[in-house]
């Protein structure tokens, strides 16, 4: 069997690439195995990437187990945490591009047969999965798993709770000691944030689409568990390449709709709506918001985890993890049951007899926390190609709800107001200019969120956004308006008192302001001034497309 990287290794003419590879201390056997890229995204400055140098280890043994040669290659990651509230989070979602493009570099420039993927967190993910649908080699995902939950006051506690406690600290509701109590409690150790955020949304969503071996989005980071995955996955690349079975195999249309399907019944992060469009964008398969909608009408919600509820990514693991998520719903006949996945075998198979154990982890079919699913497109004359609500983390009496706006064209111009105690229940607030051209980058406004959560306002008042939020948002928080501000969206009509309908069971969202009245305001509109964009920053504005069509590049 020829290997792609032959073209390095093999012949006469390729004595000086061999050359290069004995520099490296590679042995003459193992160039005469197939060269498999474990893409490593480990840093010393993003907890959930601490741990990938000893899982990329385990993986390089699994690869040698099975034949292979492991080729150790970096990426990298912002941590959206400390990146969070100032311009460093202006990156967070540009780096998906870099990750992409930098892992295709990789593994076409030195000819890989094969990769394995080590990420965790929230924008490293979806890039290495988009680098392995365009460059269509043999790939598997392995992520480093969830971080423990930490304890504070005898309770289960993770990072959405702390981003509260900043907003009660402020409301004068706790003191110093008490959030110094959240600080160093917390975040027990290494891995993905214990919530059902991004990074761990789009981690259980890699084995729902087919990419990752079951366990993959649920086995803490901390578990011996965990390394013997990246062993299995190690050793499971080299059958994937033996049998020449590629990401557009498993990348499927309807291996769409089995994530979507078990993102809904799950409760995933709003971002994953811009990382499932994106990496079927590189995939070729057409998905678009109205899918989204339809697969929401018709999948339960099952899953209240952490921002929407008290259970944890470690909860859900000693449940049985997403297989059972997903056997649940094969039960009712919401998955495509016969298509391939990287372990070999259909998703039928995969989920053939694994069971729920604990029923108030996942809800059962007869009982679940909703009949519709945990996201929700909503449209209308603000958001005319759609916006983004995390339904099942909103409170009841705020799916449906009216109020004034108040209107801040920067995050930093929100916060303010909202840690000044000047935003009062009812209130919609509105927060433009952050999208993918106008931040640039399409901030995650968890600070807003959380303040208002840690105030006790997360009931009363709503936000909408051309920018984003994160996983760990809870409350009527609705992102990802589009068209953004920047590119002449309504919502840069929107003046300070405009009454705002909000009806998430109906999708749907309108500002109540009248067409002649809307057409004075855009015959008088001046712009704000433009912020100062240097370096990649300006490139990634001119480029990026809309978050209806998942922030990505133009082609």
């Amino acid at each position: 069997m020829q290997h792609i990287s032959d073209q390095v290794k093999v012949g006469p003419h390729r004595a000086p690439n061999r050359s290069l590879f004995y520099a490296l201390g590679y042995t003459k056997e193992e160039l005469e195995r197939p060269l498999v890229g474990v893409v490593s995204a480990y840093s010393e400055i993003v907890p959930g990437h601490q741990c990938l140098d000893k899982l990329a280890r385990a993986v390089m043994d699994g690869v040698r187990l099975a034949g292979g040669t492991p080729v150790l290659v970096p990426a990298i990651g912002v941590c959206d945490g400390i990146a969070m509230g100032h311009p460093g989070m202006k990156y967070s979602l540009p780096s998906r591009e870099l990750i992409c493009d930098s892992t295709e570099s990789m593994a076409l420039a030195h000819c890989f047969d094969g990769m394995v993927l080590c990420p965790n967190c929230d924008k490293i993910v979806p890039g290495m999965v988009m680098a392995a649908a365009r460059t269509n080699i043999p790939s598997i995902v392995c992520s480093g798993g969830p971080m423990l939950a930490g304890h504070v006051n005898g309770k289960p506690a993770t990072l959405s709770k702390m981003f509260e406690a900043v907003g009660s600290y402020k409301a004068g509701l706790i003191d110093e000691e008490g959030l110094r109590e959240f600080e160093e409690n917390v975040c027990p150790g290494c891995g993905s944030c214990a919530g059902m955020y991004t990074a761990n949304s789009m981690n259980c969503l890699c084995e729902a689409i087919g990419m990752a071996l079951p366990g993959n989005g649920t086995i803490p980071a901390v578990y011996s568990a965990r390394i013997q995955l990246a062993k299995h996955a190690g050793m499971k690349i080299m059958e994937l390449i033996e049998k020449q079975v590629k990401p557009r195999d498993i990348l499927t249309y309807p291996a769409f709709i089995n994530a979507l399907t078990t993102d809904m019944a799950l409760g995933c992060s709003t971002n994953t709506v811009l990382h499932l469009l994106a990496i079927a964008n590189e995939a070729g398969v057409d998905i678009n918001l109205n899918t989204i909608n339809e697969v929401s009408a018709r999948v339960p919600n099952l899953c209240h985890l952490a921002p929407a509820g008290p259970t944890h990514m470690q909860d859900l693991y000693a449940t049985g993890g997403v297989q059972a998520v997903m056997s649940q719903l094969a039960e009712a006949g919401l998955l495509n049951l016969d298509i391939p996945t990287v372990t070999g075998k259909t998703v039928g198979e995969n989920v053939c007899g694994v069971r729920n154990r604990n029923p108030e982890a996942i809800r059962p079919l007869d009982n679940p926390y909703s009949q519709t699913g945990g996201l929700a497109i909503l449209f209308g004359n603000i958001a005319k190609d759609g916006c983004v609500v995390k339904r099942s983390a909103v409170a009841p009496e705020m799916l449906v709800h009216t109020g004034p706006a108040r209107v801040f064209n920067s995050e930093e111009e929100a916060i303010e107001c909202i840690y000044g105690g000047k935003i009062n229940p009812g209130d919609v607030v509105v927060i433009r200019y952050e999208g993918p051209k106008g931040g640039p980058g399409m901030r995650e406004m968890l600070n807003p969120t959380s303040a208002l959560a840690g105030m006790k306002l997360d009931k009363t008042v709503a936000l909408i956004t051309d920018g984003r939020f994160s996983g760990a948002s809870r409350g009527a928080s609705i992102g990802h308006v589009s068209p953004e501000a920047a590119s002449g969206g309504l919502i840069r009509l929107v003046e300070e008192g405009d009454s705002i309908t909000i009806d998430i069971p109906n999708y749907s969202i309108h500002l109540n302001v009248d067409d002649e009245t809307l057409a004075k305001r855009e015959a008088a509109f001046v712009a704000p001034p433009k912020k100062e964009v240097t370096g990649w920053l300006s490139r990634y504005a001119r480029l990026v497309t809309s978050a209806n069509t998942g922030a990505v590049m133009e082609k």
